[in-house]
């Protein structure tokens, strides 16, 4: 029988027409469940109420279908089900096999804690995962989870909440000068050299590069489209795709050295047909990276350059967003170039280009210091003898501390 208004706060008890009593509630999705069993008694109906009532209360409540899922099995169907590019799915797809399958997928999501996430991870570092390796897949659970608790509604709260497990200290890039920007292109194949010169000068990542068309690049305007990426899957093969966020999808201003150099690019070649490829191998191939690095000798082009043997194509890259950071670019502009859809990287470039901002404070500091009067001339004697008074101690003492500074 249903209970009377007022009785029963939580809940509700039927008797069924077995004799037994069936314990129903309002989870805090919203959601109605019963009790997994009927009970004998209605007092016995109602402690069970009261237990969960109390989990509620105290957030330990996880819904009972979270007790019946691995973690296996829903992480591996939320990568299968969700929208990702070919690439970004495979990197998903690996994380989890190799770090997060091996450890945690036998576990229901109900039982993950914060607990199970601190041992997880110093088991990882403990058996030689490295720290970035480590972050990434911490980032992949998370996401995982929080869709479990946001979207499906399996967990009451994410065990994935720990504060730094999200990011990992990151060594500073090389950068490269202008001028061994032009010595690394002069060193180059000729058919290279503007992939290095626009490389540097546009910001555009390798891949964003290696898919760029001839319709793609307006040498009136001195922009470059970029509509798509390529990315080179495990297998080998190569797929022509979107950028990789929205914000990728963006048209490039070039400096008037790239627009040169990537017309000279296109007239020696590029043929006619607006959907040819810009840069390309020896024989018209589809740039790799691997085959790259063979084919312009890398190693001793760097050395030609005066750049380090670690410079990676990729810092081309921090070299033109520096180079734009430094016109004073607002953290909007640099996003918007850069084709970022977050703050973060916007700001380590800004923050980067501080150094450029001490400079200029010490280039005020030598012109402050020429104006002053010379330490001869600061003691005026009054006509008694004496220094002239406090205004001009306290002027005297401010020259002082401003040559010292």
């Amino acid at each position: 029988m249903a209970n009377k208004p007022g009785r029963r706060r939580f809940g509700s008890i039927r008797k069924l027409p077995s004799g037994r009593y069936q314990a129903r509630y309002f989870g805090p999705d919203g959601v109605e469940r019963k009790a997994p069993d009927t009970f004998p008694t209605e007092p016995q109906a109602a402690k069970w109420l009261t237990v969960v009532e109390s989990e509620i209360i105290r957030g330990e409540w996880n819904a009972p279908e979270a007790g019946q899922i691995t973690l296996s099995e829903y992480g591996s169907r939320w990568i299968a089900q969700r929208r990702l590019q070919p690439r970004t799915r495979e990197n998903y797809e690996d994380l989890f096999r190799l770090y997060v399958r091996p450890y945690l997928g036998a576990l229901v999501l109900g039982t993950i804690k914060p607990a199970t996430i601190r041992d997880w991870r110093a088991r990882l570092l403990g058996n030689g995962v490295s720290e970035p390796q480590a972050v990434k897949a911490y980032s992949l659970l998370r996401a995982v989870l929080n869709t479990a608790m946001k979207e499906d509604e399996l967990i009451r709260q994410n065990p994935c909440r720990i504060p730094g497990y999200d990011r990992y200290h990151t060594p500073e890039r090389p950068v490269a000068t202008v001028a061994q920007v032009v010595a690394l292109a002069e060193a180059m194949p000729a058919r290279y050299s503007a992939l290095i010169i626009v490389a540097a000068f546009s910001g555009l990542r390798w891949g964003e590069l290696a898919a760029l068309r001839r319709c793609d690049v307006d040498t009136d305007a001195g922009t470059i489209r970029v509509p798509r990426k390529l990315a080179v899957l495990r297998s080998g093969g190569l797929v022509f795709g979107p950028p990789k966020s929205q914000a990728g999808n963006r048209v490039v201003a070039l400096p008037a050295a790239a627009r040169s150099a990537l017309v000279d690019h296109l007239a020696a070649f590029v043929d006619d047909d607006p959907e040819t490829l810009v840069f390309t191998g020896d024989k018209g191939a589809v740039l790799r990276s691997g085959n790259f690095r063979r084919a312009v000798r890398w190693s001793a082009a760097l050395a030609a350059a005066g750049l380090p043997a670690d410079f990676h194509f990729h810092d081309l890259r921090h070299t033109g967003n520096n180079l734009a950071a430094a016109t004073g670019a607002s953290t909007r502009d640099l996003m918007s170039r850069m084709g970022h859809a977050s703050m973060r990287a916007a700001l380590i470039y800004q923050h980067a280009n501080s150094e450029r901002d001490r400079e200029i404070a010490a280039g005020m500091d030598r012109v402050i210091a020429a104006g002053l009067p010379r330490p001869a001339d600061r003691e005026e004697s009054t006509p008694d003898g004496t220094a002239d008074g406090p205004a001009g101690a306290n002027g005297t003492r401010m020259a002082r501390k401003i040559d010292k500074g």
